[in-house]
């Protein structure tokens, strides 16, 4: 059984940055961060294969997002750079059992998840 608990959400004006955490347990091989701003529907941000390292990122985010692992730690982590309002939303970690590598990707399939932790950015 995998658990996940997300932290490091909160407010932060347009430029900002935040460094969200996922703590995991169970296997964790293909993980993720998806978001969901009022009345949009669930956008796939990021994921990373444990066994290789392969990041995968949603267009939005590409150059301003980091996706990284502590593997010692169960530890997902989110680093946002560069945040505007858009990025507004609840904001949730996933994990999925899947594999080769090519599989984990920002989408469907994802059968594992936190409660979320809300971002708001202000312009």
């Amino acid at each position: 059984q995998v658990q996940l608990q997300e932290s490091g959400g909160g407010s932060v004006q347009s430029g900002g940055s935040l460094k969200l955490s996922c703590a995991a347990s169970g296997d964790t091989r293909c993980m993720g961060w998806f978001r969901q701003a009022p009345g949009k529907e669930r956008e796939g941000v990021a994921t990373i294969y444990a066994g290789d390292g392969t990041t995968n990122y949603g267009d939005s985010v590409k150059g301003r997002f980091t996706i990284s692992q502590d593997n010692a730690k169960n530890t997902l982590y989110l680093q946002m750079n560069g945040l505007n309002p858009e990025d507004t939303g609840i904001y949730y970690c996933a994990a999925r059992r899947v594999w080769p590598s090519y599989l984990c990707s920002p989408g469907p399939g994802f059968n594992y998840w936190g409660q979320g932790t809300q971002v708001t950015v202000s312009s």
